[in-house]
């Protein structure tokens, strides 16, 4: 995450938070976020030295007033008239991170072999809540070299219960044994 994108989402943090519209924009920027990633070449338009700034802040306009929060949508302006409309996705980053750290929310990654059901996602996301004693975001990831069980990732911190992981650890210690 850039500096850049830091500096901005917490001034855009600080503004919602006077408004007490932190959570609205919040969701209108993940929103954003994923439509962008559907369609870089928005993003693409909007750095691009062949329009005017006004041109591009015109597609903002045409785009998105009336659909978003004014707040949102002059945060792309500004971005766009700074030039570092690129650095919006660490923005949103960024954003989230002040909103669940003020809001004692932690994200979750659990990776597994298989899609979880329905019922072993609120187990799991029950089961985190009352260990960390926070609102869980789980997130799931299907990666089949797990071959089975769950890796967590959060915070910068991986709990790995997966088959693949305790395979790799008996082939090192066998590895090492043999050395």
């Amino acid at each position: 995450m850039t500096e850049i994108g830091q500096n901005y989402a917490r001034a855009l943090y600080s503004l919602a938070q006077e408004e007490r519209l932190t959570q609205s924009v919040l969701e209108q920027l993940k929103t954003l976020d994923a439509a962008f990633r559907q369609e870089p070449d928005f993003l693409r338009l909007l750095a691009t030295p062949n329009l005017s700034k006004q041109q591009r802040l015109d597609v903002l306009d045409e785009s998105f007033r009336g659909k978003v929060h004014a707040y949102a949508l002059n945060f792309l302006k500004l971005l766009t008239e700074k030039g570092h409309i690129g650095v919006f996705s660490d923005c949103v980053k960024a954003y989230r991170q002040q909103y669940y750290a003020d809001h004692g929310i932690v994200s979750v990654l659990a990776v597994t072999a298989v899609a979880l059901t329905d019922a072993q996602r609120e187990q799991l996301q029950s089961k985190l809540e009352t260990v960390t004693g926070k609102e869980i975001e789980l997130l799931c990831r299907v990666d089949p070299t797990c071959i089975g069980g769950v890796r967590l990732d959060y915070d910068g911190k991986r709990v790995d219960g997966t088959i693949k992981n305790r395979l790799d650890a008996m082939g090192k210690m066998l590895f090492d044994l043999k050395g």
